[in-house]
């Protein structure tokens, strides 16, 4: 307790904040957010699956292991009275994520700790823990950003931050990769050692991002009256508009969960493509988001996030669509062709439905209050996102022995022949389904009312002409810097907490 007392001391939140702070912490935010990447691209994803293939584990191992991270968010439950009875956000965020990043030493040590079988289980229960203690410091984080970053700049200043972040990601994906092939040609160890220095790496990166997430700085939570857990959580979804936002978010993350987990393994398995051209795929789409951030994101400020997500939402359903086209039914002579176009437009696509899914939360969330209403939001995405590849796997395994055809035929004294027009297979039929799931999510987002809402076709425009901008930009090294350099270039009036008897008043004003 003493210690605690002493951090609370060090890092107190602020009544009011100087213009300088508030773009120096911007500033921060945004280093931040590069720190957090680099921990998580060296932590997860394809090497911490590599990693636990390498010590033998099972299907179902590597499908449980996709669904701690989701499922562990539900913790932000309880972590909502935390953040209410304390006040104090950064140093929760700061605290939890400290005794979580703990856990990838235990991972890195276990190719030397442990054998094959306890070191499976080791890694479960560390990942376990990991993931409920980070989800503390989620909870606090959201509520954090609600308040600090002003909501003209929302759209925009988010998106550069998950542009640099991303470019930093494929940058590392791709040396570490390297790294492996290195170890495994010019050295005699196993290559598990390989992949603890790297979660090593990506413990150290994440210790930049705790002291970046020092430096930010935390406006006061907004006083109000203290209410029971469960009634915060009801107050949210008695919010009719922000309830509609909940529906759709989780239905959303329902039907990408669905169906994402499982690409690499429809192109390693049913393709039959090389690991190198899947890695290639994925860093063309990954890079194709980092450009497309700074785009959506000027639509979110020009318009409204909602307007964002009516464009990028169902483009990214009808690529999971056109999946079903790579095989007509076995691999054809456009299937590679057609997967590089549908990795190009899921790029697109997913930098949009990334960016206004975390920026609508955040701007429907009333001010001071966010903490509970966010928190609504990652409980159901979580659930959602953890059980839809269970399901996923699944209706995969229902439909393995399933196919569905149409064939025309044509027949003649002297000629005959046979045309199939579509052919399904179980796969397909999966594709499919998340499809269906994905329409109706958008269905639930037309129900969300948000300021600033333009017709689908003004948002196509704007983004078509703004992708133009983009690829002349891109013929020159200034343009190429231009699009990824600091979101934090512009001057604000300082952000200040103006007390009149009970009530407070937030100032932002843009210069």
């Amino acid at each position: 307790m003493p210690r605690i007392g002493y951090m609370m001391h060090v890092l107190p939140p602020q009544q009011t904040l100087a213009e300088e702070e508030i773009s120096r912490g911007l500033t921060t935010v945004v280093r931040d957010g590069i720190a957090t990447q680099a921990m998580v691209t060296l932590t997860g994803g394809i090497f911490l699956v590599a990693f636990a293939l390498q010590m033998g584990a099972s299907n179902t191992v590597i499908g449980l292991l996709a669904a701690i991270p989701p499922l562990a968010e539900l913790i932000q439950m309880p972590a909502i009275s935390i953040v209410e009875k304390i006040r104090n956000r950064r140093l929760i965020c700061v605290g939890a994520s400290v005794l979580a990043r703990i856990a990838w030493i235990v991972i890195a040590c276990i190719p030397f700790l442990f054998g094959p079988e306890a070191g499976i289980i080791v890694l479960i229960l560390s990942l376990s823990y990991y993931g409920c203690i980070s989800a503390i410091s989620h909870c606090s984080w959201s509520s954090w950003m609600r308040d600090l970053v002003p909501d003209e700049i929302l759209g925009s200043f988010f998106s550069r931050r998950m542009a640099l972040a991303m470019a930093l990601g494929i940058a590392l994906s791709l040396g570490a990769s390297y790294f492996i092939d290195l170890w495994r040609i010019y050295t005699v160890y196993p290559l598990m050692y390989a992949y603890s220095l790297i979660f090593l790496a990506g413990f150290l990166a994440g210790l930049f991002d705790l002291y970046y997430m020092t430096r930010i700085p935390e406006p006061e939570m907004k006083l109000g009256k203290s209410l029971p857990l469960f009634r915060q959580i009801r107050a949210a979804f008695q919010d009719v508009n922000f309830s509609r936002l909940i529906v759709f978010l989780g239905s959303w993350s329902f039907a990408v969960n669905l169906a994402a987990p499982f690409f690499t393994v429809y192109l390693l398995n049913l393709i039959g493509l090389d690991i190198t051209l899947v890695i290639f795929l994925a860093v063309l789409s990954q890079g194709v988001s980092v450009m497309s951030y700074r785009m959506w994101g000027s639509i979110s400020d020009r318009y409204n996030n909602k307007s964002v997500l009516r464009v990028a939402g169902p483009l990214f359903m009808f690529c999971i669509l056109g999946w079903t086209f790579t095989t007509m039914p076995e691999k054809h002579l456009l299937t590679l062709p057609l997967l590089v176009v549908l990795h190009v437009l899921m790029g697109i696509s997913t930098a949009g439905v990334t960016l206004g899914s975390a920026n609508i939360g955040i701007k429907l969330a009333p001010y001071g209050g966010a903490t509970a209403y966010l928190a609504s939001i990652n409980i159901i995405n979580s659930f959602a996102a953890g059980i839809a590849p269970i399901i996923g796997g699944m209706f995969v395994d229902y439909f393995a022995a399933s196919e569905l055809s149409m064939t025309l035929n044509f027949r003649s004294p002297s000629t005959q022949f046979s045309l199939i027009t579509f052919d399904l297979q179980y796969w397909d039929f999966f594709f499919i389904f998340a499809f269906i799931v994905g329409i109706y999510s958008i269905h639930r987002l037309a129900l969300v009312k948000e300021a600033g809402e333009v017709e689908e076709q003004v948002v196509v425009r704007d983004l078509i002409a703004q992708m133009s901008r983009e690829m002349r930009n891109l013929s020159t090294a200034g343009g190429l810097r231009y699009m990824l350099r600091f979101p934090v270039t512009g001057r604000f009036q300082p952000f200040t907490r103006v007390t009149k008897g009970k009530e407070s008043i937030d100032t932002r004003e843009e210069q």
